[in-house]
């Protein structure tokens, strides 16, 4: 029987992992219990009361504060608003959440976590914007300039590099079981469908019965992994740390443009009218490379976007 803490719960990665527990996703872990750990876990009760049951428990805390862990074989450590607003109008304020965030829990960690397995969630966007000439952006890449990125995510890619300083020091300062998760783009169940994730806000338009709008006035490239897939990821990740901290792309390496991506939904759901206006000829591409887990781990991608898009819809329009 093992037990798994999940740092900052009630987001979209949180909220997937419970889902999939709840399907039997983690028997290959006997995951048991998991303990939810955020400032608020209680707003699981009102957005997603489905997800909850009395092998999950809910506990209030601030990671960038508390002096004291729960007990837990595995740690997912996903404390960061994903919220794009906040950022661009809070930015160093979200800065140091997230570097708080890291810090405090790496100081109790070898006291409360000495024999954990911990995955820290990073993100894609440390490598700065990926250059015109690179198809995948690989672990091996030095850190581009993250003053090329829009506003909104500067701030957020200073402050996962400096988190995932601190969790390589954790691993290798107390010899301890951790890797770091770079991750990309996902679509599922749970994704919010009102902040500045595109593929999100196309699946609201889609279910208003609304023409889906792609707004950017030039071409955008993103990869879409399921999140049952990043569910089984994140947790051999998380089995798989060691010493050293192993990085590790997590998402998908199939890219799609967003006008073709607003297609396919229109044509898994028979909605016909897309509106946009291409003016530019830019290219805005956010495409990882995934062969290291692949190869290393023995993960791969096993839901396609159009069986991912088809699943999330079917209940709800088709």
């Amino acid at each position: 029987m093992s037990s798994l803490l999940i740092i900052g719960g009630t987001g979209f990665f949180g909220k997937s992992i419970l889902d999939g527990f709840n399907r039997g996703l983690l028997g290959k872990w006997n995951i048991q219990k998991i303990i939810v750990m955020a400032r608020n876990p209680g707003k699981l009760k009102s957005e997603a009361p489905e997800l909850l049951s009395d092998k999950v428990e809910l506990f209030s805390a601030d990671i960038a504060k508390v002096d004291s862990l729960p007990d837990a074989d595995y740690v997912i450590h996903a404390a960061a608003s994903t919220d794009a607003s906040k950022y661009l109008s809070q930015g160093e304020e979200e800065r140091k959440n997230i570097i708080s965030a890291a810090l405090n829990y790496c100081r109790l960690a070898p006291i409360f976590h000495k024999n954990s397995k911990i995955v820290f969630c990073s993100s894609g966007a440390v490598y700065g914007q990926q250059p015109s000439g690179v198809g995948f952006l690989e672990e091996n890449m030095d850190f581009g300039d993250a003053e090329n990125l829009a506003e909104n995510k500067k701030a957020y890619a200073y402050a996962k590099r400096d988190s995932e300083k601190a969790f390589q020091s954790l691993a290798v300062d107390n010899n301890m079981n951790v890797s770091v998760a770079r991750c990309f783009a996902f679509v599922g169940k749970y994704l919010p469908r009102d902040q500045h994730f595109a593929i999100g806000n196309f699946i609201a338009d889609t279910l208003k019965g609304q023409s889906i709008q792609v707004k950017a006035p030039h071409l955008v490239y993103r990869s879409y992994m399921y999140s049952d897939d990043l569910v089984e990821w994140l947790m051999t990740l998380c089995g798989s740390g060691n010493q050293n901290c192993p990085i590790y792309n997590v998402g998908s390496d199939i890219s799609i443009e967003l006008r073709d991506l607003a297609n396919l939904l229109a044509d898994i759901s028979g909605r016909e009218h897309i509106s946009y206006v291409k003016t530019s000829d830019y290219i805005d591409r956010y495409v990882p490379s995934v062969d290291l887990a692949k190869h290393s781990l023995g993960v791969s991608l096993r839901t396609d976007l159009r069986t991912a898009l088809s699943q999330i819809l079917k209940n709800e329009i088709l």
